[in-house]
């Protein structure tokens, strides 16, 4: 069973221009990950537009990131969907691949009362015999998935953690608390700014889309928290205040694939529609960019 913890990236998906999957960068970034001490790489997060990739695409993406990771760290795929169905569909391409956790966002677009969410856990987890990660996301899916649908997955065995993006910290303390009765069920931060707030509270990390841009300051706040250097962990997390500051601007993930490509890497646009920035907002970037540059963060 892989152990979930530490800073996990939702790696960015390269384009090319037409849009098309830039895979040789892939394996660049995913290289530039480990490199920098990140503890597991996530391929169809929010920031790696799984929303927006089909089938086929989905698969040449994970088969290109679990051989270019090569067990150096563990490989979480997301693979939620609307339905149940596609949803273990994904999932079993995701076990036959090599994939280590699924990630499973909560189904969208439908409004689903929590006994469906739970059915819905339950069922794709006893068809996949693999870690799942529940992903909680409301703002992004429209449904939130409550502590206490979380506390009762938990009692699926291999139902192994949860990542809470909701941004609330009542809410994701609470999710923490569900290791109190069982104590291998992992808890994540998907809130950036939470990192070290979750980490002190009890829970095992986070998966932080902002690693793409900062992953040697992204990984040194959980390393540092570990080795009780907690200075040097709020140092670090109050770092990347500056750069988050700029999601004003726009889609935090439009705005994190347009900082890796200011950084001098060939990754292309989002997808459209997704893909715009307003010119206030690439001055805001371009400023955050070269003052964090100065400051030796990378």
């Amino acid at each position: 069973m892989t152990e979930i913890k530490g800073i996990i990236v939702p790696i960015l998906t390269p384009f090319h221009e037409d849009e098309s999957l830039n895979l040789d960068e892939l394996r660049v970034q995913i290289e530039r990950m480990i490199e920098a001490g990140i503890d597991g790489i996530f391929p169809f997060g929010t920031n790696g537009e799984g929303y927006i990739l089909n089938t086929e695409e989905k698969y040449q993406v994970l088969k290109t990131t679990i051989e270019q990771v090569d067990h150096r760290v563990p490989v979480y795929a997301g693979t939620g969907c609307i339905s149940t169905k596609e949803t273990i569909k994904q999932s079993l391409m995701a076990k036959e691949l090599g994939a280590d956790v699924v990630s499973i966002i909560t189904p969208s677009f439908a409004k689903a009362s929590q006994e469906e969410l739970y059915v819905h856990y339950k069922t794709v987890a006893e068809a996949v015999d693999m870690p799942v990660l529940l992903y909680n996301i409301p703002a992004r899916t429209g449904n939130a998935l409550l502590p206490e649908t979380v506390e009762r997955l938990s009692e699926i065995d291999n139902i192994v953690g949860a990542k809470d993006s909701s941004g609330d910290w009542e809410n994701l303390k609470a999710y923490i608390a569900i290791r109190k009765k069982r104590n291998d069920f992992a808890i994540l931060s998907g809130n950036d700014s939470l990192i070290l707030n979750c980490l002190k509270e009890g829970g095992q990390g986070a998966i932080a889309g902002c690693a793409n841009v900062y992953p040697h300051v992204l990984a040194s706040i959980y390393d540092h928290f570990i080795a009780d250097q907690l200075e040097e962990a709020q140092k670090a997390q109050d770092s990347i205040a500056s750069f988050r500051a700029v999601f004003q601007y726009g889609n935090p993930n439009t705005i994190v694939k347009k900082a890796v490509g200011l950084l001098g890497y060939p990754v292309g646009e989002c997808r459209a529609p997704f893909n715009g920035l307003s010119e206030e907002g690439y001055a805001a970037l371009r400023k955050v960019l070269e003052e964090n540059k100065e400051r030796g963060m990378k």
